[in-house]
């Protein structure tokens, strides 16, 4: 299964929005546990009166995905797929909030009807008058890669030409709490790009809205398509996943000639990188990308984004690169994005 990507656009703590996808002038950020995104010109693509209602999350995810049609000229697509961690958080803490404070009478419903997954993909449908195939993953670390292969195998049996995908998570004070507790976060202040310099248990928070326009025929201006798509849930942390890489590795056409790796900064998860490359991908240059974003539960997408800018300009950022090695035409790139070496996913891009 393959699809060309002929749209992308993305919200990000960079300025990917409006300054282009690649982080030729990187923002850093200072003294920080968590990134949040630069908000996009709502006013541009969103009507005040309908905006005024919406979330965050919901405002980004949308002017993202409009965005990402009009770069590839498309106004319906065939098909609405979104893939979300834990979906419109902000809504939920909301309505529940509500509830508590108001003795769960004098209820606003709007919080509610906002706070499910599928949220930000039905805005999107209503604001396009699309009445075709719309569907939300909300299955974690895996959501955008099962979104991404919805979308390929709807192409792959002819169901649609052109598929809007995206991947999207926001975070909030309570969600960052919460998990804070977890031991996802880092306890001390960070410099966000120098994020791999601390070897300390823990990263630093993200969020994001990433979409993209899937095609089965080449657009004006695509340069990149998707060739494979792979999930794999290792519970047992052991050989499995070198045999998994290595298996891919050594398909037919997926030798890879830049990878781009879900480094986070958190000591115990990067060493899973750091091993798999040396035994596997050795000779291949690689680059890195969550101390641009932050971690979140679909930050593949964004990965994904800066996969279609390495591949079209033919550059890998500075800010980006994890070693010296000499790289020629950037033909293929693997994406292997891991969560706590239990949950391992790989996108090849190629050039088209």
């Amino acid at each position: 299964m393959e699809a060309y990507i002929n749209g992308v656009s993305a919200v990000s703590p960079q300025n990917t929005f409006s300054a282009g996808i690649l982080p030729d002038t990187p923002v850093g950020y200072r003294d920080v546990r968590f990134l949040k995104s630069a908000d996009p010109p709502w006013s541009e693509y969103l009507d005040p009166m309908v905006a005024r209602r919406m979330s965050r999350i919901i405002k980004s995810g949308s002017c993202a995905a409009l965005k990402a049609l009009g770069s590839a000229e498309i106004k319906t697509p065939d098909a609405i797929i979104t893939g979300t961690g834990f979906g419109c958080i902000e809504d939920t803490v909301r309505f529940l909030t509500t509830i508590y404070e108001n003795d769960e009478k004098l209820l606003n419903p709007t919080p509610f009807i906002q706070s499910t997954h599928n949220t930000v993909g039905s805005s999107i449908a209503l604001m396009l008058k699309c009445n075709n195939y719309n569907n939300t993953y909300g299955h974690r670390i895996f959501s955008f890669e099962n979104a991404l292969l919805d979308g390929l195998m709807l192409i792959s049996e002819g169901e649609a030409k052109n598929v809007l995908a995206g991947g999207l998570d926001e975070l909030t004070p309570e969600f960052f709490k919460i998990t804070d507790r977890l031991g996802f976060w880092k306890k001390e202040k960070v410099d966000s790009l120098r994020l791999r310099e601390y070897k300390t248990p823990g990263t630093i928070a993200g969020e994001g809205s990433t979409f993209f326009v899937l095609g089965k025929e080449k657009g004006l201006h695509c340069t990149t398509k998707i060739t494979s798509v792979q999930t794999f849930f290792n519970t047992s942390g052991k050989g499995e996943t070198e045999e998994w890489l290595k298996s891919f590795a050594d398909s037919a056409g997926n030798r890879p000639e830049v990878l781009l790796l879900g480094i986070n900064g958190d000591i115990s998860n990067d060493s899973v990188y750091g091993n798999l490359q040396k035994k596997i991908f050795s000779s291949i240059p690689a680059a890195y990308y969550k101390h641009l974003s932050g971690e979140y539960w679909t930050s593949a997408a964004f990965a994904l984004a800066l996969a279609d800018g390495i591949i079209r300009e033919q550059r890998i950022p500075e800010i980006m690169r994890l070693d010296d090695l000499q790289y020629g035409n950037i033909n293929r790139l693997l994406i292997y994005n891991q969560f706590h070496n239990r949950a391992h996913s790989l996108i090849m891009v190629s050039s088209c």
